[in-house]
């Protein structure tokens, strides 16, 4: 015992001596990035002088780490940024002892600077908005000079008067100049208030010449009257135009500032002393060609496809303007930007991004959000803002999850920041999202584009499994009377569904109010998800037949015996079916359903059993019919799960015992349910799947053409400089023609072939959607839409359809693009040259997806 004590006393001594040797040394350039990195941290204006002593006394010794510390702290912790520009401001007045060697701030702006030149090389956006975010301030604080400041800015409006801009490009420089106007507007209009004009004049001619092809992505859709503006949602170019004018028509003077500014406490800054800090003079450098980022077979990735920057953005209201900031505002616009910056810096880190948001109170104005319950209310607070924080922040995140095509992050980030809120303050942000929530419910009859509320599915699922499943749900009883397709039926039968994929079907069946329990409400299955094998019953029919090649199947034997056994089934029902039956439709379903069966226990089963058995696969895969039966009796197997049916799909396609374009043709025509020849939400996540193969293994193959074509080239290269080295000029022999190698030439062929399968789907696709909605006149008028809930299924299954239509064209628009010509000619000949509103509305989507005029 005694030895054991002396050994711990010994080993703790020990620890404690590892313990220092581990002590993390910061040299004095990382203390002082530090010190800089966390100014502000505990309260910023009582640390603001003593921060602004520390560095005099250290910056002169590293500039360069202390314009780190800044550009870190800009682009980083943007809240910060008017308070960094009060510490340069502070440093801005020579003191006695540095009046020798110049303004501290002089020396930092020009380091800090080259950092800004490096993010303008990239094409960071963000960071460049972010500091011009920072310019500006220090503009208001009177250290930048107006007349650089309103240089750089023209730089940046110069971009949208490019030739063929893109709206990537022209929506961010357009809103790096607006924002940059909005904090700097009274200063740069008092020094001249016709090129602030003029500037706003370019904003506003780009952003009527980017708008064509809004209608597209608007989360709300009007399909009787697409270009008609809605309520709840406005675009982000449209939204800066609306503040700026409002700014500019009081000559920028907010009555109620928008912004901190603490610097304007500081003593007023003697010019003779501390001249203006003159911007270098930039141009902003074009758009660099992408190289191909290939993220494997079935992604999405690559040089072809859009980027997500291309299509307008739209910001979602849920609350009314006294509950949230209002974006439209000048007092409101700035809100929303702050909050949407920094859950988009924090994505690495959502634990610390909810923590920030939720005291975002300390970093805006006084009064512009109420104070928490039982706080004080501060001096200063006005009437007229006091919004409610919690909201704002939900309202913002669930505006960057409905942004079409695609978010810029995945939704599980927005999904999981918005349970770390709940988390971090429930009693406040609970309600928050519990409106939210009612009020995306209430727009799905009113118009909510599908992709959009398939989000919204995912996210209400993902977070009541997050909080016990805990919902209102008899505040949607009434629903249930609805027709059954209605959106808010299918929403809740999808909800129920994922909530189950994410617990238990018993405990899902327990949170739910008695109503919903009811075979007629038809809002869940009745029983758990599983494999449904329609051979194991005994008084079904061909179960004998099931059972023997079932047993051949777990006996794990080899494929050609089993393929001989499938032959004698086949050859036994001829003899035995008096004509009626379709017997090779027969011994597929057999053959599908027994390997399926035997592969049910789990993934890795299923794997096994497919790839010990592609040869009888591809046995009974032999035309177009027999792949449709295979997809057919995978659904009718996993028809209570029908997340394992995408799966199903995804391998089959993967080991090319069914093509793409054959999933595609049955998403739409072979399902064999009531919605057959339209697409719902589950249908168009198989579409999605057999096109993103598709164009996976295009992109795939063009990467490996292109690496085995460099190879080629370099061992040419070096095969022609040997032989230069070893004869004379005039010795040399003339150059041969290249001959490809074989590992090229297969290639080449392999991506020809994997081409024309891109396009057969593409021209699949298309097509499906032009039948399905060619004879859909009857509910795009203005009259059917008002009249809506006299809609019957047929009529919400056409409206579906037209919103995949819609996601379709704009998700797919680069690889569309490549064949527009010969997929449209086929597509739409047949209504060519009508006048029908739906064949109209078909080629409008068409063309606005493509960029060209409706």
């Amino acid at each position: 015992m005694s030895y054991n004590r002396g050994y711990g006393r010994r080993r703790n001594r020990d620890d404690d001596y590892d313990d220092r040797r581990r002590d993390v040394y910061e040299s004095p350039e990382e203390k002082i990035r530090s010190l800089i990195i966390k100014f502000g941290d505990a309260d910023a204006e009582q640390e603001l002088p003593q921060v602004a002593n520390q560095l005099r006394e250290r910056a002169l010794q590293s500039i360069p780490a202390v314009a780190e510390g800044f550009r870190i702290g800009v682009t980083e912790e943007p809240y910060k940024i008017p308070y960094y520009a009060a510490l340069l401001r502070s440093l801005h007045q020579p003191t006695e002892e540095s009046a020798s060697s110049g303004s501290i701030a002089k020396q930092i702006l020009d380091d800090f600077w080259k950092g800004f030149q490096s993010f303008l090389d990239k094409l960071a956006w963000r960071e460049i908005r972010l500091c011009l975010h920072f310019f500006t301030h220090l503009t208001v604080a009177q250290v930048i000079s107006p007349s650089s400041m309103l240089a750089l800015l023209q730089a940046f409006t110069a971009v949208l008067e490019e030739f063929g801009v893109s709206h990537g490009r022209g929506k961010h420089a357009a809103l790096c100049a607006s924002e940059a106007l909005m904090r700097a507007g009274r200063i740069l209009k008092q020094y001249s208030a016709p090129e602030v004009t003029t500037l706003i004049n370019i904003i506003q001619n780009y952003a009527d010449s980017a708008s064509s092809n809004k209608p597209l992505v608007a989360p709300i859709v009007l399909l009787h009257s697409p270009n008609k503006s809605v309520e709840g949602a406005d675009e982000l170019l449209d939204t800066v135009l609306i503040v700026l004018k409002a700014l500019d028509a009081v000559n920028f003077e907010e009555p109620t500032s928008a912004y901190l500014e603490p610097y304007l406490n500081l003593p007023p800054l003697d010019t003779t002393v501390s001249p203006y800090y003159d911007l270098p003079s930039v141009l902003v450098p074009p758009e660099a060609i992408e190289l191909e980022n290939i993220t494997g077979e079935g992604g999405e990735a690559g040089a072809q496809t859009q980027k997500k920057e291309e299509w307008p953005e739209y910001v979602i209201r849920l609350f009314d303007n006294d509950v949230t900031a209002d974006h439209t505002s000048p007092a409101g616009y700035p809100v929303r930007t702050l909050i949407s910056d920094i859950v988009d810096i924090f994505e690495v880190n959502r634990k610390e991004c909810a923590r920030l948001l939720l005291d975002l109170a300390k970093w805006t104005p006084p009064g512009t959000f109420k104070p928490r319950p039982g706080a004080p209310v501060q001096n200063g607070e006005e009437t007229g803002k006091l919004w409610q924080l919690e909201s704002c922040i939900i309202e913002t995140i669930l505006s960057k999850l409905c942004r079409l095509p695609d978010t810029v992050h995945k939704p599980m980030y927005y999904i999981s920041l918005i349970t770390e809120l709940c988390k971090g303050s429930p009693q406040t942000v609970g309600p928050a999202v519990g409106k939210s929530i009612r009020k995306l419910y209430g727009l799905l009859a009113d118009g909510f584009d599908v992709e959009v509320a398939r989000r919204f599915t995912e996210w209400f699922a993902t977070h009541m499994s997050n909080f016990g499943f805990q919902w209102v749900w008899k505040e949607w009883i009434p629903d249930l009377s609805l027709t059954s397709h209605h959106p808010k039926r299918n929403f809740i039968r999808r909800a129920i569904e994922t909530e189950i994929r994410l617990s238990y079907h018993d405990r899902i069946l327990k949170t739910l109010p008695e109503p919903f329990l009811a075979p007629e409400a038809d809002a869940l299955p009745e029983q758990a998800p599983g494999p449904e094998f329609d051979y194991d019953d005994p008084l079904r029919p061909h179960h004998d037949a099931a059972q023997s090649l079932l047993n051949l199947l777990r006996g794990r034997s080899k494929a050609d015996d089993v393929i001989a056994h499938i032959e004698t089934l086949k050859n036994n029902l001829v003899e035995s079916s008096d004509g009626d039956v379709n017997v090779d439709q027969v011994i597929r379903s057999i053959t599908m359903q027994s390997l399926l069966h035997i592969g049910s226990r789990s993934f890795s089963h299923f794997l096994n059993a497919i790839e010990r058995y592609l040869p009888v696969l591809r046995s009974i895969a032999t035309s177009a019919d027999a792949k449709a039966d295979i997809l057919m009796s995978a659904v009718e197997f996993w028809r209570r799960n029908r997340q394992m049916v995408g799966i199903v799909f995804d391998k089959l396609m993967q080991y090319q015992i069914v093509d793409p374009s054959d999933v595609v043709a049955w998403a739409f025509t072979a399902r064999g349910d009531a919605r057959a020849g339209t697409i719902d939400a589950f249908a168009w996540d198989l579409v999605k799947g057999a096109l993103d193969k598709a164009n996976g293994r295009v992109l795939i193959a063009k990467k490996k053409v292109a690496l085995l074509r460099k190879e080629e080239d370099d061992d040419r290269a070096r095969a022609k400089a040997h032989q230069n080295m070893e004869v004379d000029g005039d010795t040399a022999p003339e150059n041969q023609p290249s001959i490809d190698s074989p590992a090229l030439t297969t290639a080449l062929k392999a991506n020809a072939t994997l081409t024309r399968e891109q396009k057969a789907v593409l021209s699949r696709t298309l097509n499906e959607f032009v039948n399905a909605l060619s004879d859909s006149s009857s509910i795009l008028s203005e009259k059917s839409w008002h009249n809506r809930v006299n809609w019957e299924d047929a009529d919400w299954d056409l409206w579906e359809t037209w919103g995949w239509y819609r996601n379709f064209c704009r998700v797919y628009a680069p690889y569309l693009d490549s064949y527009s010509t010969a997929l449209s000619t086929v597509a739409f000949s047949k209504i060519e040259g009508s006048r029908d509103v739906a064949h109209v509305l078909l080629r409008n989507i068409w063309n606005i997806s493509l960029g060209q005029e409706p």
